[in-house]
């Protein structure tokens, strides 16, 4: 259970600052103040994971041998279609993620993953086995 709420954390902050960086993602907050927009990054964080985890699978191991054909460049096209599902997701409920276009969402969807993997790194804990 901590790691899945740290999983949720780390995308959340990922997000925050990638709608710093990326100027076509942008987050619409179902609140005017700091709790709701801390749970608006919480809740599109979980809708990403939810996402990435079901459809984002299948659709990883349908595509496997174009990922293979275009050596891993299908992913970019396919987390930038994954991160506008998100937006189109959270944007029913009326909150949540808005992504200006396609390439946005690739390139926000690159962006995310660079900062949710330097984000892991950095809180990954340190964990050794002693070997007898």
């Amino acid at each position: 259970m901590g790691g899945f709420l740290l999983k949720l954390i780390v995308n959340a902050v990922a997000l925050w600052l990638t709608t710093f960086i990326v100027a076509g993602v942008n987050v619409r907050p179902y609140a005017d103040d700091t709790l709701a927009t801390v749970l608006t990054y919480l809740l599109i964080a979980f809708i990403f994971g939810l996402v990435n985890g079901v459809v984002g699978s299948v659709v990883r191991v349908v595509a496997f041998p174009l990922y293979v054909l275009t050596l891993g460049l299908l992913a970019l096209i396919v987390n930038g279609l994954l991160l506008l599902l998100v937006a189109w997701i959270s944007g029913l409920f009326g909150f949540g993620l808005s992504i200006d276009g396609f390439w946005w969402g690739v390139l926000g969807a690159l962006v995310l993953g660079v900062i949710s993997w330097l984000l892991g790194l950095i809180l990954r804990p340190v964990t050794r086995e002693d070997r007898r």
